[in-house]
């Protein structure tokens, strides 16, 4: 009986044995296609990236990314581990008369190991060991980990709380309309406007940059530097509304807030700003304003109302059973906007609307049945059609009559992540993020040849709206509508990058949690 109850022991611990082996090789199967599609489809400069994305909701995400990430990085890493099953016992079912055993002296004492054990265990060691190698090297993790220990006094030094500076508006306040253009870039303009092609992919976006004001690092059409911190999309909202980049903090006394109902909780953003005036506030997007912490950032900040891929539902935009792309596409999302800004503009409050674009990203972009096919570049083609939408909904606004006292504002939110648009473009060429402000209520000579980043739109969002801001500057940002040197031109936006990666325990404390 002992004897059996043994032997049923040694079966199952040999089954768990084996059954870990096989996981593990499906573990590093994923990491290695994972960390290869990852490369291969999305530019990124930060392993912060992946961990935001990683430790919030991603079941919001694009069905089609999501599908796709599965198949590549699941399914076929779940194929190839059957069939290394297969073989092995396949191996050993051949070879089970064939015991070859390996002697191994250690301390006088003779160990007797199975050859194709060491064979497996070399095997899983050097899999498991090129994953995590793999992983490492090309994910910027090694830097993640070098710069947690570097400590840096860059936030303390130079962020200005905005809640303490003294903000004067106007007795007419002007609303404000913000379009975060996904992944728009100066670079799909033409060589002779500051772009990097032949041909101008954006020819609407560079008449309205060239006709309004637009601050660029040149005397072209140009744009601002991409941050670090800011190159995905919750990132990139952040550093233009709150003037500060978005860093994942893991430390022993920070919490991850945005689980809990809150993002960046001591931040105070231009939402906030405005809430505070009486402006009412709007946040649309053409998907689950969920994903990437959207929902919790534009709740805590400035209590927007919110239009997203299930109100669109709600109010019959577009069926139950309907999702393309993120959601559904811009083509229906500016015709939603320009339904609630008619109601909107109705009201006798001030108003910020806020609108995010999604036809433009990655990998390949989204082209609509009325988009015009100009290149054979698909993501390109998403491009060109998103300025011809963007430009019919800018010129339907000015002919409303609440435009008269309305700024708008376009942005790129950051630099785009595709991978294959810009093989052949100059590779000396400085890439930079689209913007232009319309209707100001401020002029400015100081808009060219300028050095800025995403932080600098939080002021000067305001000052277009009229608000005055003593000292000029607001986060990290500085109003470019005033010839104030920003931080970019005071430090040079390398050294600010660097300490942007490192720790800032000012950050972790009074950014990532609220000052005790």
């Amino acid at each position: 009986m002992k004897k059996r109850k043994q032997l049923k022991k040694e079966k199952l611990k040999k089954i768990i044995k084996t059954l870990l082996f096989y996981l593990l090789i499906l573990l590093a199967l994923i990491i290695i296609f994972s960390t290869n599609w990852t490369i291969e489809n999305c530019q990124f400069d930060n392993f912060d990236q992946i961990l935001f994305t990683l430790n919030s909701s991603v079941s919001s995400a694009s069905n089609d990314i999501i599908k796709t990430f599965i198949k590549e990085n699941i399914l076929k890493p779940i194929i190839i581990t059957i069939i290394i099953l297969i073989i092995t016992f396949g191996i050993r079912y051949l070879s089970k008369n064939l015991e070859v055993f390996l002697n191994i002296k250690i301390r006088k004492k003779t160990i007797k190991l199975k050859f194709n054990k060491i064979i497996s265990a070399i095997f899983l060691i050097t899999l498991l060991g090129y994953a995590i190698y793999y992983a490492i090297s090309n994910l910027y993790i090694f830097d993640y980990i070098k710069y947690s220990y570097i400590e840096s006094n860059f936030f303390e030094v130079n962020y200005i709380k905005p809640d303490e500076v003294k903000l004067e508006f106007p007795d007419k306040k002007r609303n404000l309309i913000y379009i975060f253009l996904e992944s728009m870039e100066t670079t799909y303009s033409n060589k002779e406007n500051g772009g990097a092609y032949d041909t101008n992919y954006i020819p609407e976006l560079t008449r309205l940059a060239n006709n309004n004001i637009n601050f660029s690092s040149n005397k072209l059409v140009g744009g601002a530097h991409m941050a670090y911190n800011t190159s995905w999309t919750m990132g990139a909202m952040i550093a233009q509304t709150a003037g500060i980049p978005l860093k994942t903090a893991f430390e022993a006394n920070s919490e991850k807030n945005y689980e809990n109902g809150s993002l960046v909780p001591g931040a105070y953003s231009i939402g906030q700003i405005l809430e505070e005036e009486g402006y009412k506030q709007y946040i649309m997007v053409g998907s689950d304003l969920t994903f990437g912490g959207r929902r919790v950032y534009f709740n805590t900040h400035g209590n927007y109302n919110i239009f997203d891929y299930f109100t669109a539902i709600d109010d019959e935009i577009i069926d139950e059973d309907y999702y393309v792309n993120w959601g559904y596409e811009d083509e229906k999302l500016f015709d939603y906007a320009k339904n609630e800004l008619k109601k909107i503009a109705k009201n006798d409050e001030p108003f910020n609307f806020t609108l995010l674009t999604a036809d433009t990203h990655f990998p390949d972009g989204y082209i609509s049945e009325n988009c015009e096919i100009v290149s054979d570049n698909h993501y390109l083609n998403s491009i060109a059609c998103s300025s011809k939408q963007l430009n019919d909904f800018i010129r339907w606004i000015k002919k409303q009559d609440f435009y008269e006292n309305t700024t708008i504002i376009l942005t790129g939110d950051h630099l785009s992540m595709n991978t294959y648009s810009f093989d052949n473009i100059d590779q000396n060429y400085e890439r930079s993020i689209y913007n232009v402000f319309i209707n100001s209520a401020i002029d400015t000579n100081c808009n060219k040849n300028r050095e800025f980043n995403s932080f600098d739109y939080f002021p000067s969002t305001l000052a277009a709206l009229g608000v005055k801001i003593d000292g000029e500057r607001l986060g990290l940002g500085t109003n470019l509508f005033s010839c104030k040197k920003t931080l970019s031109e005071e430090y040079g936006n390398n050294y600010i990058d660097e300490r942007l990666k490192e720790k800032s325990i000012y950050y972790n404390e009074c950014i990532n949690n609220i000052c005790k």
